[in-house]
């Protein structure tokens, strides 16, 4: 993933996460239909009670952030783990809806208001906690859906990233040699 420079944290994890919003899609687009519905054991999530789940959560935490407690009183998290979307256009519709409300708020802060203080379950946040809260909790899930669709796609799977044995080729591509440092570059 190319990366801007910038000193925003707030820019910064935006961008990470549209970056993770558009791995876990590509991730859905690649698995079959049953794949979405199906659990690896009876006490796994599918990728549809996921993308169930994490909307939910999304939408709780981010919808009028500032001003209410980021477990809204109509928030039912037990029920996120029940009955999971079954098709494709129903799994898709809850895993937009909530990055949506995510994108619209943290499109709405500015980074004076990392320091101000929200609610979660009555617990007082900063708003940069509650960001780093919110990536750790999308990054999790997501790693969960991208495991689950290439297992449930199989052969037919397209890496999201470097594939295997493909690392040398694209440092190459990107003038680094072989000889990596850690350094940064000026």
């Amino acid at each position: 993933m190319p990366t801007e420079f910038t000193t925003s944290s707030l820019k910064d994890t935006t961008d990470l996460l549209h970056y993770y919003k558009k791995l876990g899609t590509r991730a859905i687009e690649q698995t079959p239909d049953s794949g979405l519905v199906a659990t690896l054991d009876p006490e796994s999530n599918s990728i549809a009670t996921i993308v169930k789940h994490l909307s939910g959560n999304l939408r709780s935490r981010w919808s009028d952030f500032l001003t209410t407690d980021g477990e809204k009183p109509d928030r039912d998290r037990d029920s996120e783990f029940e009955a999971p979307p079954h098709t494709r256009e129903e799994i898709v519709a809850l895993w937009e809806a909530g990055w949506k409300v995510i994108f619209e708020s943290l499109g709405n802060l500015t980074d004076a208001d990392l320091t101000r203080t929200v609610l979660i379950r009555t617990e007082p946040h900063s708003v940069l906690q509650a960001i780093g809260r919110a990536f750790a909790h999308a990054a999790y899930h997501v790693g969960q859906i991208v495991y689950l669709a290439k297992h449930f796609t199989g052969e037919r799977w397209s890496s999201l990233s470097v594939p295997k044995g493909k690392s040398a080729e694209l440092n190459a591509r990107m003038g680094l040699g072989s000889n990596l440092s850690r350094e940064p570059q000026r």
